[in-house]
Formats: C-alpha cells, structure tokens, sequence
C-alpha cells in the first residue's frame, strides 16, 4: 500500500488508511507492507502489527495539515527508490495506492512488474478545488496514464466517481466508500435541548471547505436572536485569515477555531454539539460527517459528493451554498425539537451502514476479485 498522507500528516485519506489497516491487523494470510510519508527527514519502519510494516519516507514538512508543491516532489524523489527496492525483494499480489497522484505515479513506473489498484479520494480527481486549477491542467494528461494503466479503480463515492468520469469517460470504476468507528464515535447519552445552539464543523482549513460562509451563518443567526455557539476545528493554510475573519466581525464570543485536536478528543467533542454544518464545495466521502452522524448530529450541508450515500432523513442538503440558505436549514431543525430528535436517531442509523469492518469486507473481496483477474490473464 501506498499513501503520501498517513497520521499524524495529512487529513481524511490518512485517517481512512489507518482506519482500514487496523481491521487487517493480525489476518492471517495477509501481510501488508505500507509506504507512505513522515514530517522530517529520514527512513523510518515501525510494526503496525504482526502482518502490518509501515515504511516512513520523511520530507521537510512545514504543515502537517497541508502540503507545498516543493513537499509532494521532494517525498516522490525520495520514496521512489524505496518503493522499488520493496517490489524487487517482495513477491506482492499487487500494489494498492491512496491518490492517484502522486503516489499513484509510483505505481505507474513499476506496472509491468506489479499490477496496482488505485483509490481515488477526492483533490487527486479534477474539479472545483480553487488551489489546484493549474494543477489539474497541467498534470492531467499524467493523471489519464496513470488511470488508464490500473488494474482497477475505485472511487470512495458515487459522486466522486461521476467527475472522475467526467475526466476520464473511458475507464470503469468501482464505489467503496469510507467508513467510520461506530464504538468510538457514538450518541450522547441525553439529548436534552439547551439554551445555546451548539454548531460543528470539523475539517482541513482550505478553500474548497468555503468555512467563511459557516462565519456568515453565524453571524446572520445571531443578529436574528439567536443564542449560539459556532465551533470550527482543523487547521489548514486559511487558518490565519479566518482568524482575522472572526476579530473583523466581532464574533468571538460566539465562534471557536480551535485548531487541529487530538483524535482521542474528537468523539466527545461531537457529543457535545447539536447540528453539524459544512459548506464544502467538494468532497471524497466526508471522514468528518460520517463522524457527525454516528454521534447522533443531524447534517446541514451544500451539495458535494457523498451526500447522495449519507444524508436522508438525518439531515438537509441546501441548493445554494449561500448564508441565507445554510440559516434557514439550521433554524428548521432548531426550532423543531421533534425534527431535530428524528434526525439525531436517523443519523446513527445511516452511519451503521458505513462501519469500517464492512468497508474493509468490501475491499477484501476486492482484494481477492482483482487477484484471481490477475492470475486469469
């Protein structure tokens, strides 16, 4: 496996992986060897588990959250030559990298000795991330390579599949999608209503997560009398700017950014909240909403890939990524406890279809499909 984000750098995908590697630790007849990146420089090897060997490429990284160009180089440079000499001294099955770029490219050079699979996660498929516009036009042609040689792709959201085919309308892919630990993240005990409304939103501080809006809402909410409480957790490249944002308006009494926080913390940090709110304009599967749900939160969201699979009764998806609209769905939820009791019971129950031991079934059989393709051929 192969992946250049993995905990503690990076964000969802990362989290995913790990997510993911913990279902196969200790699997009898499955052994994984996993490269991926590490926040300083230097090779580092430590055992995930008995079947389970993580390699650390380390890169100098300036951000955990996010990563510069001359960053994403210098960890392809650099783990080139440790993924070959992995190839020519393991007998693998075959290769199954997170991204298809950059690491997807690593795949690429070594096809003809090891088929790869790829799982596309959401800013390595061109769309609307802002950040990456040039990007995506100049590396695109790569992209296609890269794709069309994988021995199969999979998508982590029907949405995401639709624009990677938008991209690339020849080749066919498959959904798997992301999962969540439903014992870690779970419902409060008491669902009592308090006098402030508690708002969420928890996410990488980028462009495409448009989390100015969340401060528009905020602000419209409480000059209509509203008592709130807005908390923005992660840290990112805008971090700075939505700190200012938030001392322009004079909302610190009611909006918290809190920065990046520990994953132990997370789960109580949900259960603490009403609603959670996102107004991201693109979207994998949201590691964070699937969260949201299993604690119990009802989803307010605009529209982005993965929606179509998580929210149902358990929340509302607004046509306009507007403060307007975000408000409006907000207060429908707030100001009807009955509705918002619905949700908080429909959002647990939709999450238990997304457990991580079903994802990680999901990909095993597809392990085990691609496998007895490959030997076919």
């Amino acid at each position: 496996m192969l992946n250049y984000e993995f905990p503690p750098v990076g964000g969802g995908a990362g989290k995913a992986h790990q997510s993911l590697l913990r279902q196969y630790a200790d699997t009898q007849n499955l052994k994984i060897d996993v490269l991926t990146s590490a926040p300083k420089p230097g090779f580092f090897d430590e055992k995930f588990s008995a079947n389970i060997t993580v390699y650390k490429v380390g890169v100098h990284k300036k951000s955990l959250h996010h990563w510069r160009k001359t960053e994403v180089i210098e960890w392809l440079l650099k783990a080139r030559s440790h993924y070959r000499r992995l190839v020519q001294n393991n007998d693998y099955a075959f290769a199954h990298a997170f991204f298809g770029f950059p690491t997807g490219w690593l795949c690429y050079r070594t096809a003809n000795k090891l088929p790869y699979i790829i799982s596309l996660r959401g800013s390595d498929v061109p769309g609307k991330h802002a950040r990456l516009q040039l990007d995506y036009k100049i590396l695109g042609p790569v992209f296609k390579l890269i794709w069309k040689n994988a021995a199969a792709l999979v998508a982590c959201s029907e949405g995401l599949k639709n624009r990677a085919l938008s991209f690339l309308p020849s080749v066919s892919i498959d959904v798997i999608p992301n999962g969540v630990d439903l014992e870690q993240f779970y419902p409060a005990q008491t669902n009592q209503k308090t006098e402030t409304l508690k708002l969420l939103t928890v996410g990488r501080l980028s462009v495409t997560k448009r989390v100015e809006i969340l401060i528009d809402v905020a602000e419209l909410l409480s000059r209509q009398g509203f008592k709130l409480h807005l908390t923005i957790v992660g840290g990112g490249d805008l971090e700075n700017n939505l700190r200012k944002m938030v001392l322009q308006k004079e909302l610190g009494n009611i909006v918290e950014i809190t920065g990046r926080i520990e994953s132990k913390k997370m789960p109580q940090l949900y259960r603490q909240n009403h609603i959670f709110i996102s107004a991201t304009i693109q979207e994998g599967m949201s590691n964070a909403m699937l969260e949201a749900m299993a604690s119990g939160l009802p989803i307010v969201t605009t529209p982005c890939e993965g929606v179509k699979e998580l929210i149902a009764d358990n929340g509302i998806v607004v046509k306009q990524a507007s403060k307007e609209s975000i408000a409006n769905a907000i207060k429908s939820i707030a100001d009807n406890e009955k509705l918002h009791n619905k949700m908080c019971f429909e959002a647990r129950k939709q999450a238990e279809n997304f457990s991580w031991k079903y994802v990680a079934d999901k990909y095993l059989n597809y392990y085990n499909g691609i496998v007895n393709s490959i030997t076919k051929n």
